[in-house]
């Protein structure tokens, strides 16, 4: 049996083939069969702490106190960072938190609002 990509938007692994597209059941999302041929296995998806997808420009809240490096300040457990914007490296979420300044967060201490 062939394998099947995941959904680009939610990650299922319940796509299926319908004519020359995929669709997602899960979040009704459709895209062309040469879309994910040229994207391929390259792109990482980044999941919040609850395993859910973020991608660039979502709302996340700050789930623990977070010692700011460099600092004395503290990100406050529910602190809520708006437009976030995914990078490469260890710390893989860029924001502008207001009354903070710019910071670099890991996904693993957000979640998804």
């Amino acid at each position: 049996m062939n394998h099947l990509p995941n959904c680009p938007k939610c990650n299922s692994e319940y796509t299926y083939e319908d004519g020359v597209l995929f669709i997602c059941p899960e979040c009704s999302y459709e895209w062309a069969i040469n879309q994910a041929e040229e994207n391929g296995e390259d792109e990482k998806v980044i999941k919040d702490a609850n395993g859910n997808v973020l991608n660039d420009g979502d709302a996340v809240t700050v789930i623990k106190d977070l010692k700011v490096k460099g600092s004395s300040s503290v990100l406050k457990q529910g602190t809520k960072v708006k437009n976030i914007r995914l990078v490469e490296g260890d710390h893989d979420i860029d924001c502008k938190i207001d009354g903070f300044g710019p910071v670099k967060l890991k996904s693993e201490f957000v979640k998804k609002m």
